[in-house]
């Protein structure tokens, strides 16, 4: 009879960080730690026993609503009120995506600088110049007040929704994004965001 063949030995996996800073040359600007997710696999001298071929860790869920008041017209950074909203179940997940999804048609959201207001300024002026506005539109949607509908155009240029992964309990963005609300209307209602957590 014929020994049965011994498979070869596998080399541990190589564990590489997901978020590493690039230089910034002289920039003043705060530096904001890299994140990493790393799963770690159990060693071959672990005392726990080895986890059944092809079993895979039992997925996680949240969802909270956060209601921004009324804003000005204009670009808002809502980071801070994000992060307040989703701490304690942020903090539950070692790797997964964080989905943000706006209620409404005549605001919108989006990554963007998160240090520098004048990014938001030339943003909004960027908006209102590219989107026409008033008398003169070739707008029929009127009957919601002339900033309406363009109001909607400009949601649909930067779009309703955000998904950004999620990385040791924290949101995996870049040194200098911020997550913004963007409203489009003169005379702005509560803006509603559904937040809906998922991972590992």
């Amino acid at each position: 009879m014929h020994a049965a063949a011994t498979a070869p030995a596998l080399a541990p996996p190589v564990l590489l960080p997901l978020c590493l800073p690039t230089g910034a040359g002289s920039s003043a600007r705060p530096r904001r730690a890299a994140v990493r997710c790393e799963l770690a696999a159990a060693s071959a001298s672990s005392a726990a026993p080895a986890a059944a071929p092809g079993s895979v860790a039992a997925p996680r869920w949240a969802q909270t609503t956060v209601v921004i008041p009324p804003q000005r017209r204009g670009c808002h950074i809502i980071t801070h009120k994000i992060m307040h909203a989703i701490r304690i179940d942020l903090s539950e997940f070692k790797c997964g995506l964080a989905h943000l999804f706006l209620h409404h048609t005549s605001a919108s959201l989006t990554l963007n600088e998160n240090y520098d207001p004048d990014v938001q300024t030339d943003t909004e002026t960027f908006l209102s110049r590219i989107v026409p506005e008033g008398p003169s539109a070739p707008w029929r949607h009127t009957i919601e007040g002339s900033d309406d509908m363009p109001a909607h155009i400009k949601s649909s240029m930067f779009g309703c929704a955000l998904t950004i992964p999620i990385t040791d309990g924290r949101l995996n963005m870049g040194t200098w994004q911020g997550i913004w609300l963007c409203e489009h209307r003169d005379y702005a209602t509560p803006r509603t965001i559904v937040i809906t957590l998922s991972g590992i």
